[in-house]
């Protein structure tokens, strides 16, 4: 009998593409997890399944926009994302800097608005700081999408994990949407353009 082997070239993605949030149903739709909620509208799109328990984190292989593409949320809670993100590079020896793009939640960025970047600080978000710190690199591709400032008075944990007003979910939707379509050129190679198109949208 014989067995069909896949070549490793068509099982390695050219793209990991992560976004952040919270695993369970407690957090579905809340601000911190605008980076989930892209995925989903990636998965969507394109018809990727991301289901596959792996490495800490359900994830998908697709092909967006004639790029090969793997999806990933992690499942670690959000102030350990790194370490899912960290075994997926090691694992498809992925560049960090070329290969890598992570899609999460801003609060410096009113709700709707948008920010696309090749590298940067964690600017005080933590799963931010974890991957940084697991990776050993603040170099790498990154879509930011606005919630909103923390109102005051608020804690700032309890902030992040409320959840939008409908004025505010209709923004953010609408930038959710603008920001998957800045990951689809960004795999294309065209960062570029998805940062003078997007940025401030």
């Amino acid at each position: 009998m014989f067995f069909f082997r896949r070549k490793k070239e068509e099982t390695t993605p050219m793209y990991l593409i992560a976004g952040l949030g919270n695993p369970t149903s407690k957090y579905e739709k809340t601000r911190h997890n605008a980076g989930f909620d892209v995925i989903d509208l990636l998965a969507e799109k394109y018809h990727i399944s991301v289901t596959e328990q792996k490495h800490k984190a359900l994830s998908g292989f697709g092909i967006i926009e004639g790029q090969r593409v793997l999806l990933v949320k992690p499942q670690t809670f959000m102030n350990l994302s790194g370490e899912s993100i960290v075994a997926f590079l090691n694992f498809y020896k992925l560049d960090v800097t070329t290969q890598m793009i992570v899609i999460y939640d801003d609060i410096s960025l009113a709700p709707g608005k948008l920010r696309v970047r090749m590298k940067g600080s964690a600017g005080g978000h933590n799963g931010i700081k974890n991957i940084i710190a697991r990776v050993g690199s603040q170099d790498f591709m990154r879509i930011r999408v606005g919630i909103g400032e923390k109102p005051q008075g608020w804690d700032l944990a309890d902030y992040v994990t409320s959840r939008f007003s409908r004025e505010e979910r209709a923004q953010v939707e609408e930038a959710m949407e603008l920001a998957a379509d800045a990951a689809a050129l960004m795999v294309q190679g065209k960062t570029d353009e998805a940062m003078n198109r997007y940025n401030g949208k």
